[in-house]
């Protein structure tokens, strides 16, 4: 399965995004998380310690590795290879936790005419490789505008997941969101809502999205909140949100099983 996840920033998309992937560790998936967002957070949501995730250096950061695999000389202009090696690539950099394992992209900083550069480049290719070539559970943390998906990679994702909470901000973005989604012929495009306190939260969600399918809910809770401090894994505090977690995984698996 390959698994992107995004919404308005502060929604709590990559809370989800690390419970998630714990999730189907815990039932014997082999997983590899993408950090894709550039306030990289994932790892402290799957659990990662923070003097390790700390030093880990996000690959569009990797300036000499990018030059290295393109071929490219320095100076404005130079020509370099647009298709370079990256199949060895996730194995060098990432770091693994309770059976996840964790790769950081991050993002190229870019003008607004775009960037076509050796880290974008490598960054491109890399993500196609995640899409197309790798055989585990694959879960990315997106930033909410899913640049990171050109038009020759998204198809391979098999569900997009919106996070949103109960507000009109949050879902004018996953309605944007989800028109990108359909202009890059992603299919299955769901929606999780999060600090959700109520059944009329439940229902201002699903009737302001009703063309969306709801897969769960994460409630309001104190463990999230908890995590956050201790800079731990909601997942080992436990709680209801584990739970809640736990059904919304079942029920993507269920979704995407009916339409294979």
């Amino acid at each position: 399965m390959k698994i992107a996840i995004t919404g308005k920033g502060g929604v709590g998309k990559t809370t989800l995004a690390g419970i998630l992937a714990r999730q189907f560790a815990s039932s014997g998936y082999r997983v590899l998380a993408i950090d894709a967002d550039p306030d990289a957070n994932l790892a402290s949501s799957i659990g990662i310690p923070e003097n390790i995730f700390k030093e880990i250096t996000p690959v569009s950061k990797m300036k000499e590795l990018a030059k290295e695999r393109t071929g490219a000389e320095d100076g404005y202009g130079s020509l370099f290879i647009l298709n370079p090696k990256v199949d060895d690539i996730p194995e060098m950099f990432w770091v693994e936790h309770e059976g996840v394992r964790l790769l950081v992209m991050g993002t190229v900083e870019q003008g607004g005419t775009g960037c076509v550069c050796p880290e974008h480049t490598i960054l491109k290719r890399l993500m196609q490789h995640l899409l197309v070539q790798r055989e585990e559970v694959v879960i990315m943390d997106m930033e909410a505008g899913i640049e990171h998906l050109g038009r020759g990679t998204a198809g391979m994702v098999e569900a997009l997941i919106v996070v949103v909470e109960p507000g009109l901000r949050s879902i004018q973005t996953a309605k944007h969101i989800q028109q990108l989604a359909k202009d890059l012929g992603i299919r299955q495009v769901f929606v999780v809502g999060n600090k959700v306190t109520g059944d009329s939260d439940v229902k201002f969600i699903k009737e302001n999205i009703p063309e969306l399918t709801v897969l769960g809910i994460m409630s309001k809770s104190k463990e999230i909140a908890e995590s956050d401090v201790l800079g731990v894994s909601a997942f080992d505090l436990g709680g209801p949100v584990v739970q809640e977690v736990g059904y919304i995984r079942d029920k993507l698996i269920q979704n995407l099983r009916a339409t294979s």
